[in-house]
């Protein structure tokens, strides 16, 4: 779990702001779900037999002997409450959300025991249309941020009557190359033999390179959603390769997955993954209801901002006040909030703590703050205050109290202060 300091959140910033905007144009509204969840909610959803419930989760029993879980992923506990909340019975929803999500993971570059997710979900709408758009929302952000890196890569996982199906002949090909086998997929043979396809280990490629393959074996119905995907897909112009290996690694996902991977992050490619999940709601206890959505990892593509040079620079205070004198500093704290509230988009430092002229200065330049407001104690009896460009060479000018604001925004905007 780690830190993001001040000079780094201004990248996370940019993209969750140039998401938040985006997806309100897309008819999307903001939904924040519990951190914390009852662990059956995630075994269910999920399913038993994947990394996440197996090694992955953050599970713990309260006092009253519940077992809670921190959650490793959005989709289900939104789920959840659109049940719990009477928001089904035929309406449809497109919702998002933003925060951080944990997995007992190994921490390497990339990949955090705590990490944040952008997390969008379209709920009602059965056709490979919503497909087509949320894979374009994707995309026209990585535009939006400058983010050229990123290819898509999209599969069909058919219909679990299909899938079903095609277990069979997974399980009879696996279990004739058992003795390649590692010990999880010799434990998933029986239980998910779908996740052998999602295995990380490298010594199993081969043997899963053999593999029968998912998209020979889908049912009519799948092919003709997926195939009409496709050709939305090419008709607006998104690239993509159809992976028949891509499997998703949570149990719910049905027909249509997708993800964008990278090549600039290592071994930590996938930076935006989502898919079709119909049969969830009614899996947890809902009405049948199909659903599609897709979770980005924040750190990755906060990563590729700053590989592409796309970061924000932190912005400096307008105006740093300096104050001298015991009247002049008790004065100057009331003297900024007129002003704060004169100038409501201007940034006010003023100076806390005490200090001698050259000292306040010296914070003023490290601010870098572009105008210098002065208050001393003969300035404060006179009714006046000093204004100081820092970042040229125009010289001092004194300005009426009343007049300060003006004199501030002409000054910040290059425009003539008024008159002595």
């Amino acid at each position: 779990m780690n830190d993001v300091l001040p000079a780094e959140v201004g990248a996370w910033q940019r993209l969750e702001d140039c998401a938040r905007e985006l997806l309100a144009s897309y008819g999307y509204e903001e939904i924040r779900v519990p951190v914390v969840e009852h662990t059956a909610l995630f075994k269910r959803a999920i399913g038993e037999y994947t990394d996440v419930v197996e090694k992955e989760m953050y599970t713990f029993s309260d006092q009253g002997g519940e077992s809670l879980t921190l959650r490793p992923e959005a989709t289900a506990g939104i789920m959840r409450s659109l049940i719990s909340n009477g928001m089904l019975r035929g309406q449809r929803h497109k919702l998002w959300c933003v925060g951080p999500m944990f997995r007992h993971e190994r921490p390497q570059k990339g990949r955090y025991r705590q990490f944040n997710q952008i997390d969008v979900e379209a709920v009602g709408i059965p056709g490979p249309d919503v497909d087509a758009e949320l894979i374009a929302l994707t995309a026209r952000l990585w535009r939006r941020l400058g983010i050229e890196r990123v290819r898509l890569e999209i599969n069909s996982l058919g219909t679990p009557e299909s899938r079903r199906a095609y277990r069979e002949k997974l399980i009879g090909y696996f279990r004739a190359h058992e003795s390649s086998l590692d010990a999880d997929s010799r434990r998933r043979l029986e239980g998910n033999p779908m996740r052998i396809l999602d295995s990380k280990n490298p010594e199993m490629r081969a043997v899963i390179a053999g593999a029968p393959l998912l998209t020979d074996h889908l049912d009519p119905q799948s092919r003709e959603h997926f195939d009409a995907l496709c050709a939305a897909l090419e008709s607006i112009g998104i690239p993509f390769r159809v992976n028949p290996r891509l499997v998703r690694g949570l149990d719910y996902y049905s027909r249509t997955v997708f993800e964008w991977i990278t090549d600039a992050l290592g071994a930590q490619d996938a930076v935006c993954s989502g898919g079709r999940y119909d049969g969830l709601i009614a899996q947890l206890g809902g009405e049948p209801t199909p659903g599609i959505g897709f979770a980005m990892g924040v750190e990755r593509v906060v990563e590729l901002l700053v590989q592409a040079g796309h970061v924000p620079a932190g912005r400096a205070a307008d105006v740093y006040v300096v104050v001298s004198g015991v009247r002049a500093s008790a004065a100057g704290i009331g003297l900024v909030e007129r002003l704060r509230d004169e100038l409501p988009r201007r940034r006010f430092d003023l100076n806390l703590g005490g200090g001698n002229f050259k000292a306040q200065f010296r914070r003023a330049d490290r601010s870098g703050a572009a105008l210098a407001v002065i208050l001393g104690d003969d300035e404060l009896a006179r009714g006046v205050a000093a204004v100081k460009p820092l970042r040229n060479e125009a010289g001092q000018s004194e300005c009426p109290l009343p007049e300060l604001a003006a004199a501030i925004e002409a000054a910040l905007t290059g425009a003539a202060a008024p008159a002595e």
